[in-house]
């Protein structure tokens, strides 16, 4: 393998309170180096973001090209939404908003879409050639939707409607804290959650992502689903490492 085939990768994960970044290992699927994290700017407009993101990048002396998720609807390059961030952010040329800003090119991807492409690449759902959905689980659901290792972006499946309701104002894990659920019954809300995705796209496995996949052992047992459903790998890693795999297929 030649010495530019073993090139790290860069990623910045842009979150509502801290933008963190580190040099990727596109290989092994870690970081290559100890990642850097600042404070989200507030308010975090487009331009103090993309301000603190070259913060991140000229800490590691990073010239090349970066990939950067970032927590919206990202439409081939387009800020579509804002979540946790300045409204501002609607209709702004992330790419171009970047590379103006640090001087660098960059790919700007939804936050779950970078987490599912690495936990698909790399991590829990590795080799694995069917539809599989990796659900992130915070503040949302963040999801991620691949078929033959292709990512189909922006599938926003937190916000399906379910009994009612915005389904991650009833099973994010931030429901979970907020009512004060016990795993048992998280689990019961999860399981309502992932069966009415299966109705809808019969995957082939599931990976659950987030914080709260750390503690996979005392709510998966809860959650009972047809398809085959597997704690994320990557953990907090996996934005970064995805951001940093799409931006070098990218080019």
């Amino acid at each position: 393998m030649s010495h530019e085939d073993r090139r790290p990768g860069f990623g910045i994960d842009i979150g509502g309170s801290g933008i963190k970044g580190a040099p990727v290992d596109l290989h092994e699927g870690k970081l290559a180096a100890k990642r850097l994290r600042i404070p989200t700017p507030q308010p975090a407009t487009p331009e103090a973001v993309a301000e603190v993101v070259g913060q991140v990048l000229d800490h590691f002396d990073w010239r090349h090209r970066f990939g950067c998720t970032f927590p919206a609807v990202v439409q081939h390059g387009i800020v579509r939404t804002a979540a946790n961030v300045d409204p501002g952010w609607i209709g702004v040329d992330a790419h171009g908003l970047m590379r103006s800003k640090t001087g660098r090119r960059a790919l700007v991807v939804n936050d779950a879409d970078a987490a599912g492409v690495a936990e698909a690449r790399l991590g829990a759902a590795r080799d694995h050639d069917g539809v599989v959905l990796v659900t992130t689980l915070g503040t949302g659901i963040g999801s991620a939707l691949l078929t033959g290792g292709r990512l189909v972006p922006n599938t926003e499946l937190g916000h399906l409607e379910i009994d009612g309701h915005d389904a991650e104002t009833q099973a994010a894990d931030s429901a979970r804290e907020r009512e004060g659920l016990s795993w048992e019954e998280w689990g019961a809300r999860l399981t309502r959650y992932y069966r009415h995705v299966e109705d809808l796209l019969w995957p082939d496995l599931i990976v659950a992502g987030g914080g709260v996949s750390k503690k996979a052992a005392k709510w998966l047992p809860h959650v009972h689903t047809r398809t085959p459903i597997v704690p994320a790998a990557l953990l907090n890693e996996a934005g970064i490492i995805g951001a940093a795999l799409l931006a070098a297929e990218a080019g």
